[in-house]
């Protein structure tokens, strides 16, 4: 997802990924490199992603990737398609309305459907890395939890509210191939492409043939 212009346990449910922000994006993205980010149009971002099956290595390099291209692209949230990996997994480094930083990694997510007493829509902004410079008001619940697997394939579950919820039910219709501007009337999606067409992004993109 765009900015607008430790596996400690929580409980017995949610994890804390508040803890050693700095550390631990900055860890991964070092080890990482940054990859140019697949646009609108490009067929991985619009079919479902494979299930992550292997906690290997070769997960991990990818994580550290996607740390890095998401960085790269002053990004809050980043799906493994948006770098043309066809596979369920999202990363995140964003901050929520109270101004808390949330870092993690989320493998095969499922978005839990809100319980109607916490059903609050907010419709702030939303951006998307691989619709970039386009921005436009989507309707979303103000709190969200995504229930997956960590990348060493321990179950998980992150809650967040505000912007962080935004941002997890973002990257989770990322690898069901939805973009957010699917979610768009056809004259809002129409002026979102327009912008992306007059604009120039900050970050290297992947052309579609």
């Amino acid at each position: 997802m765009a900015q607008q212009d430790t596996d400690q346990q929580v409980g017995d449910e949610f994890i804390d990924d508040t803890v050693d922000t700095e550390e631990r994006e900055r860890a991964h993205r070092e080890r990482g490199t940054a990859r140019p980010i697949t646009v609108v149009g490009n067929p991985v971002l619009h079919r479902e992603c494979k299930d992550v099956t292997e906690f290997d290595d070769s997960l991990a390099a990818l994580v550290d990737d996607m740390f890095a291209s998401q960085r790269a692209a002053e990004g809050v949230g980043l799906a493994a398609n948006q770098i043309g990996v066809d596979l369920k997994v999202f990363v995140y480094d964003c901050m929520d309305d109270e101004g808390v930083r949330h870092v993690g990694v989320v493998c095969n997510p499922v978005l839990e459907e809100v319980p109607a007493e916490r059903r609050l829509l907010d419709d702030s902004n939303e951006g998307c890395l691989s619709v970039p410079t386009a921005y436009a008001p989507l309707a979303r619940p103000d709190y969200a939890v995504v229930r997956g697997q960590d990348a060493q394939g321990k179950p998980i579950a992150v809650q967040g509210t505000g912007y962080f919820a935004r941002c997890l039910q973002h990257e989770t219709d990322h690898l069901y191939g939805r973009l957010y501007i699917d979610r768009l009337s056809k004259r809002d999606r129409k002026d979102v492409l327009r912008q992306m067409a007059e604009g120039t992004p900050r970050y290297e993109t992947v052309p579609n043939d």
